[in-house]
């Protein structure tokens, strides 16, 4: 089962949108079958986004767990998945 990396993000976030970008790519390294990238709308998800205790967007969820608060630079997303991947086998 891949890891499962949700971004909240609020629509016309340009700070969103460029970070975003930048961590697909690194999910997009590992491949769908190690690593399924999700996007959301955190209005339409706010109830699930509250769940998880996003304050406000842009964040990251790994797994259904609520990893980065804000959104982190690429290297520090590909040493997280990094670990989990290790961990999993």
């Amino acid at each position: 089962m891949p890891i499962k990396v949700e971004t909240f993000s609020a629509a016309g976030c340009g700070r969103c949108a460029e970070t975003r970008d930048a961590l697909k790519a690194v999910v997009d390294e590992f491949g769908a079958e190690r690593v399924q990238w999700l996007e959301l709308d955190v209005l339409k998800e706010i109830d699930y986004a509250v769940e998880l205790g996003v304050i406000s967007p842009p964040a990251m969820a790994i797994d259904g767990e609520l990893v980065f608060p804000t959104l982190p630079p690429p290297e520090r997303l590909r040493a997280e998945l990094t670990k989990r991947l290790k961990a999993e086998r």
